[in-house]
């Protein structure tokens, strides 16, 4: 590969990689620490919610490392998009497109860039490199694209139960 792609391949693995480690760290260590994550994920619909609140941490610290890493690129892009559908569908729903709403925005730029990643390879400076894996190209974005949404949809299936809101109380009409 020519040296400048792989620099900015490494700079984007460097970005994303440790965002999504601290993601992951701050849902164990952060000021609310495991019950607080606890707490927010039961609020947002995942049952049981304390099983989620260690598998989150989990999948995002291990994606993040092997993504920084560039090791076994495909799979932990494919963990970044499943992360992202999953928090697109359950924290940012209902909220629009603009992240500082709430929305999606930040989700859907973070999973796309995995796939992009996954399309363009982990580059030289990685550890797949130098394990002689050169895994790029529009079959391994697509394969992380559909591992990553159905690994999300299948989550979401089995423990996936919001809360049902009571809808707006209908004004009575004037007699």
């Amino acid at each position: 590969m020519d040296s400048a792609l792989d620099l900015g391949l490494f700079i984007v693995r460097l970005a994303l990689g440790p965002m999504l480690i601290l993601h992951g760290y701050n849902k164990v260590f952060g000021s609310g620490g495991l019950e607080g994550t606890t707490r927010w994920f039961a609020g947002l619909g995942l049952k049981p919610a304390w099983l989620h609140a260690r598998i989150a941490p989990v999948n995002e610290i291990g994606a993040g490392l092997l993504l920084t890493l560039g090791l076994l690129t495909p799979l932990a892009c494919a963990a970044f998009v499943g992360l992202m559908t999953v928090a697109s569908l359950t924290d940012h729903r209902g909220k629009g497109y603009f992240v500082f709403k709430g929305g999606w925005e930040y989700t859907l730029l973070v999973g796309m860039v995995a796939v992009g990643l996954a399309a363009m390879g982990p580059g030289d400076w990685s550890l797949d490199h130098a394990f002689g894996w050169e895994p790029q190209g529009w079959g391994w974005a697509l394969g992380a694209a559909v591992v990553g949404v159905v690994a999300a949809a299948g989550l979401l299936a089995v423990s996936y139960r919001p809360e049902k809101k009571d809808a707006e109380p209908v004004p009575a009409s004037e007699p």
